[in-house]
């Protein structure tokens, strides 16, 4: 018997971790349209509700907290050697990033909380909710899940689907989770970068709830998206998504920071320098795919990446970019012989006439840092 949440894993498995957590009566398929594009950068996992989607229904029983649920997503992480992770989850699921975040700080590295709140309006609708449910079961409730959920005249037939086939004790269970959960007074607390996703349209809970929220959590951000209701990321997913990279990926700010560590200061200063806006747009994407994702994974070291940078300039005949670059190999702890040898196992494989002129650039690089360090 499985103790663990059902779940989908996602992206390379060096890349940083991102947990995804589900709305209430939803499965991981609510992030069906923005997950794919977050494991560009990310280890994306994102995991089902008790009694939803896949996970099993007796993983919670009655009287459950968000408590239970975090733990249960803990419990998922560490059987995933997920040691630290960033967060983003819906409704219930960012109630559980809130607790995680107050409770667990060491292993919330950026919180974004979408469509969600410290509070729900009390314990007695959830438990008026829960009731019924125990007796009804959820055909009827999901029959209100696009009112409830979306603007008029949008569906997802995929996530009513999933709401109808939940277990009605876990859902039940759910209920009683958000009935007892209450966190404005340790939202001050919470230390890691937070984001709040809000729409405008949401009922369930509306932005107050989540300008309530930035407003505790110190330098936390908040955006509100018009045209959507509470599962934002399934109603507007382009726009959760564009706010997730930014909060998460912080991808041109990290790759700024390995590009000066590589190429060093004074040429990113250069190139910074020259930049106009025509060219604004190619550095913001040097800095953010090649420096924010390529160079900062660490299946390769840098050692590693400079030789086979290296080979692929000698290779192209990009003479320029390849001073740069034996700089930088420098920089990165190789040797002037091993970056001969890098070179002669080119002449092989890309041609003597390549390594002929790489070499030549080579040599005149390594005598400038010679002349540099002798006066």
């Amino acid at each position: 018997m499985t103790t663990l949440l059902n779940h989908l894993s996602e992206g390379s498995e060096s890349a940083p971790p991102l947990l995804l957590g589900p709305s209430l009566g939803t499965s991981y398929a609510l992030w069906d349209a923005v997950a794919p594009e977050l494991s560009v950068g990310h280890r994306v996992i994102r995991w089902d509700l008790p009694g939803h989607g896949g996970s099993p229904a007796d993983l919670i029983g009655p009287g459950a907290t968000v408590a239970d649920l975090a733990d249960r997503v803990l419990a998922l992480a560490d059987s995933l050697g997920v040691e630290r992770f960033a967060y983003a989850g819906v409704s219930l699921g960012g109630a559980v990033g809130l607790h995680l975040a107050v409770h667990r700080p060491e292993r919330v590295s950026s919180l974004a909380v979408i469509c969600s709140s410290a509070h729900f309006n009390g314990a007695r609708p959830w438990r008026e909710r829960a009731a019924r449910v125990r007796e009804e079961g959820l055909a009827r409730l999901a029959e209100s899940a696009d009112a409830r959920w979306f603007t008029p005249g949008f569906t997802v037939p995929r996530l009513v689907r999933d709401h109808r086939d939940a277990d009605p004790g876990a859902y039940a269970a759910c209920c009683d989770a958000l009935a007892a959960f209450d966190l404005r007074d340790r939202l001050g607390e919470i230390s890691a970068p937070t984001l709040l996703i809000a729409g405008r349209e949401d009922p369930a809970t509306p932005p107050a709830h989540l300008r309530e929220i930035a407003d505790a959590v110190p330098g936390a951000t908040l955006t509100e998206l018009p045209g959507a209701s509470h599962l934002a990321p399934a109603e507007r997913p382009e726009a959760v998504l564009a706010a997730l990279r930014a909060h998460f990926d912080g991808t041109a700010r990290r790759g700024m920071a390995v590009r000066r560590e590589v190429l060093g200061d004074a040429h990113v200063d250069r190139a910074q320098g020259r930049q106009t806006p025509f060219t604004a747009r190619f550095q913001d994407f040097i800095s953010r795919y090649a420096w924010g994702e390529i160079w900062t994974d660490e299946t390769l070291s840098r050692r590693e990446r400079s030789m086979v940078t290296l080979t692929a300039l000698a290779a192209h005949g990009h003479y320029e970019e390849l001073a740069m670059h034996v700089r930088a190999a420098r920089r990165n702890g190789l040797t002037a012989d091993e970056i001969g040898a890098v070179l002669l196992q080119t002449a092989v494989y890309c041609g003597v006439p390549a390594a002929n002129s790489a070499f030549a650039t080579a040599q005149r690089v390594l005598a400038e840092e010679a002349g540099d360090a002798a006066q």
